[in-house]
């Protein structure tokens, strides 16, 4: 976590009380049918999740009466940037919002941008095409990433968990749904660097704020060197206190596993199986983005293993911090949109009118298969209830007959229809629970799938409204008891208590505020122009300056700096290493990759020619003149006048035949060229995997193993290298002598001969580090260096963007009349003064420079 530069003072929060523990904490989970993924505790998959837990950079899971536990405190349950106005950051970033999901998961990230953008951000949403208008009406810019969230809602309903039905393997939804994130991953990359589809301003981010479904977050965030931060409506860190939102516990007979343990382990399946499941597309669109591949052991723990900061957009009334969660990871409230200006049609405001209260019912973004069975069991559930009712058609169109008591609803905004209704009946979405629950309207969620069985197991345990009913569950006479519980005082009075606490909250402020803590200022900042984000670090001499794009687009129009010294500047750096925990496993799974490398490239010698066959085919067979029969060349070729136009075919088709010819032997050629880089980067990546797995042989045997650095190029590969040296001899001879002293204190006589044990272990493993590791740390180095140097097509296409966006803003300036020569004076004073890191008041431009332009 970037160090905070601002303090944020915390006026008290409003009184709070803990709510009573819920269910999740008390009980013993068992399997239900929900859609949820059943978790035995005594399974294969969960011991195997545990044993990486224990020899990774991973937190350590304790049971309930871990003695650290009982000491330490317990989070404060509003996070600490509830206040009214924190001050707002310095510089003015290009913000992407990356969002996979329905509507109702676009929605709170609107309001997240609104509010960056009144800190002067320059915020673009990026999320399916189909809310293309949503998010333009709601004036924020918009980029689409492909994906089809209906078919996306579809496919959850059917496979409510992470197994996919056999109706799911018979329609050939597993295929489709991986293309479909193929295409989502490649849109979330373009969205970083792509200028705006319809003013086509150049746009290069500066920072990314994501939710976890979007996947390309951290990878994209990892290509541009920039921080990313992840928001969500539902828990997704590893905690103690309840269960993965999508996992059931099963605790089988006899079980020493703790409820706690049990609980944290939970996290690790569900992201151990998302990522089995698109773990090879990731890797494959990380190939198109010059990155290397993400190891299977590692994959589904990056966020966790790197701290990324996150932000969770719920109300800590209702689900407070868990206590395992650290200073990176905030519960900030709930993400409530300025309520859009809305006047009912008469239809709907006479209907409010005519009686008491009615009740909403709607299911949002949720695809029914039956949608005509579900219109007649929530209208036979109305009338036994006796109550009126407004139903949303929603995605799946509900709608039956008419009715007295009875209005169907389309698009109308929850914030304004919340405060006229009874009692809500949804899917428990995150946000429209909680527009009923800050309207103090008591709730029953029907869920369908994801996390909607969390939110309504959280209402219930609150008080606001009866159990959640699973949608399969789901019965006329089910539906009338929810209803008759809903209108009881004591649910009104719960929910109102509720709403209180969330109307004194400052969710979006909030969530800003936490995003801002997370961003180091001192990297973002350019030294020139205050207020503007440093794209590149120039050096000069013993100069280092970092420069925003405008300021380098004018000096460099100046010819005032040389552009082949810039660099580009990484705000937040992003190194993913494969943990190897022991050197048999570390070297046998660097052999397997090299080998399923090398079986690829081999496949692809014969494959990529004949995909550029392929293509060709497709070209010529799109030309309507491409196929002509040659009776008909012939019968033109006697016409008059026809002459040249057939030399003219014949040399187009020998240009033709020449171009695929070029083409798949330069495709075939690529092959050769991969075979021979995976064959030789196994002469390197096989050693050192061997090296790395003995230097952590002390993890295995509950000892610290010295960190030597991260090696990115040759110059800390050999760094490395001579860390490896030095710690491995001068710890080597110590650990003879200190582990045994320090068993025999711990243990007593029995702890000096396991410390002699230790020691003689540590001493070998570390001194054949020493002598290993003086070759194969730089010879890693080396091979990191010619990897960058060897795949440089993304970082050219990052430094165009960010030229075209830097000579985009310049004209910019100077149309509102800023004056180059400002720029090139105050750089001049910089570099005469070799003031580096000093911001300068640019003359003639104000206290902000070009902050504004």
């Amino acid at each position: 976590m970037a160090t905070q530069e601002y303090e944020y003072r915390v006026d008290g929060p409003p009184p709070y009380i803990d709510p009573p523990p819920t269910e999740l904490d008390r009980r013993n989970p068992v399997m239900k049918d929900d859609g949820r993924l059943d978790v035995d505790v005594d399974s294969s998959i969960v011991k195997y999740l545990s044993y990486i837990r224990r020899h990774s950079k991973l937190e350590p899971l304790h049971g309930a009466q871990d003695e650290n536990d009982k000491d330490s405190d317990p989070s404060p349950p509003y996070s600490q940037f509830q206040v009214a106005e924190p001050p707002p950051f310095p510089v003015k970033l290009n913000i992407v919002i990356q969002v996979v999901g329905s509507r109702g998961d676009v929605q709170p990230f609107i309001a997240l941008g609104h509010e960056l953008q009144k800190d002067g951000h320059r915020v673009r949403l990026a999320t399916h095409n189909v809310f293309d208008k949503f998010v333009r009406d709601s004036g924020l810019e918009f980029y689409p990433i492909g994906g089809d969230p209906a078919e996306l809602m579809a496919y959850m309903v059917r496979n409510p968990g992470l197994i996919p039905s056999m109706q799911s393997l018979r329609a050939g939804d597993i295929q489709k749904k991986r293309k479909m994130m193929a295409e989502m991953l490649h849109g979330c990359w373009l969205s970083c660097i792509e200028p705006d589809p319809v003013s086509a301003a150049p746009f290069v981010a500066d920072a990314i704020v994501a939710n976890p479904p979007s996947f390309g977050h951290l990878h994209c965030a990892q290509a541009l060197g920039i921080p990313v931060h992840l928001m969500f409506t539902m828990p997704w860190s590893t905690t103690k206190e309840f269960p993965h939102p999508l996992a059931n516990i099963k605790n089988g007979r006899g079980s020493g596993t703790e409820p706690h343990v049990a609980n944290a382990l939970s996290y690790s399946v569900v992201e151990f199986l998302t990522w089995q499941g698109l773990g090879d597309i990731i890797n494959e669109w990380r190939d198109t983005l010059d990155l290397e591949h993400i190891s299977f052991s590692d994959g589904p723990y990056l966020a966790e293993i790197l701290k990324i900061p996150f932000t969770y957009c719920w109300s800590p009334a209702l689900v407070p911090k868990p206590a395992d969660w650290g200073p990176h990871i905030d519960v900030c409230g709930f993400f409530f949109r300025q309520p859009p200006a809305y006047t009912p049609p008469a239809e709907l405001d006479e209907f409010i009118r005519a009686g008491p209260p009615p009740i909403y019912i709607g299911f949002g973004s949720i695809v029914i298969d039956d949608p005509q069975k579900m219109t007649s069991m929530l209208l036979e559930a109305v009338q036994k209830s006796g109550v009126r009712a407004l139903i949303s058609r929603g995605w799946c169109n509900l709608g039956g007959p008419e009715a007295e008591n009875v209005m169907y609803l389309g698009d109308c905004p929850h914030e304004w229809l919340f405060q006229h209704v009874a009692a809500v009946i949804h899917h428990g979405g995150a946000g429209t629970t909680a527009c009923g629950l800050v309207n103090g309207r008591p709730t029953t969620i029907v869920p369908f799938f994801g996390d909607q069985p969390f939110w309504g197991d959280m209402v219930s345990a609150a008080g606001a409204g009866p159990k959640p009913i699973p949608h399969r569950s789901l019965s006329v006479e089910l539906l009338v008891e929810a209803i008759r519980l809903c209108l009881t005082p004591e649910a009104q009075a719960a929910a109102q208590e509720i709403a209180v606490k969330m109307k004194a909250e400052t969710g979006v402020r909030a969530a800003a505020a936490s995003f801002y803590a997370n961003l180091p200022v001192h990297k973002l900042e350019c030294d020139l122009i205050r207020g503007q984000p440093a794209a590149w670090v120039y050096r000069r001499k013993n100069t280092r300056l970092k420069l925003s794009k405008v300021a380098v687009e004018i000096l460099a129009s100046h010819l005032r700096i040389d552009v082949r010294r810039l660099k580009k500047n990484e705000t937040r750096k992003i190194v993913i290493e494969t943990l190897r925990w022991e050197p048999i496993t570390g070297t046998v799974s660097a052999a397997i990759g090299v080998s399923r490398d090398m079986a690829k490239a081999a496949a692809d010698i014969v494959v990529k020619p004949a995909k550029a066959y392929r293509d060709r085919l497709k070209v010529t067979s799109s030309d309507p003149g491409a196929n002509q029969p040659v009776q008909a060349l012939d019968l033109m070729s006697r016409s008059p006048g026809m002459e040249g136009y057939i030399a003219s075919s014949k040399k187009s088709k020998t240009r033709d035949c020449m171009t695929l010819t070029t083409s798949m032997s330069a495709a075939s050629a690529s092959g050769v060229a991969e075979f021979f880089k995976s064959y030789a980067g196994g002469f390197v990546t096989i050693p050192y995997a061997f090296t790395e797995g003995f230097r952590n042989i002390p993890h295995l045997y509950g000892e610290e193993v010295r960190d030597i650095g991260t090696i990115t190029d040759w110059k800390s590969g050999t760094a490395a290298g001579a860390r490896a040296v030095v710690y491995g001899v001068v710890d080597g001879v110590s650990d003879v002598f200190v582990l045994p002293y320090k068993g025999a204190q711990q243990e007593g006589a029995l702890g000096a001969v396991k410390g002699v044990g230790k020691g003689l272990a540590g001493m070998s493993s570390k001194l054949f580090t020493a002598t290993v590791g003086m070759a194969t740390y730089p010879l890693q180095g080396i091979y990191k260096s010619i990897w960058t140097s060897a795949k440089p097509n993304t970082q050219r296409s990052i430094a165009l963007a960010r030229h075209a966006e830097g000579s985009y803003l310049a004209a910019k300036a100077r149309a509102d009349g800023i004056d180059d020569q400002v720029v090139m004076n105050s750089f001049e004073t910089l570099i005469h003064n070799n003031a580096t890191g000093r911001f300068l008041d640019l003359p003639g431009t104000g206290k902000d420079g070009f902050v504004g332009v």
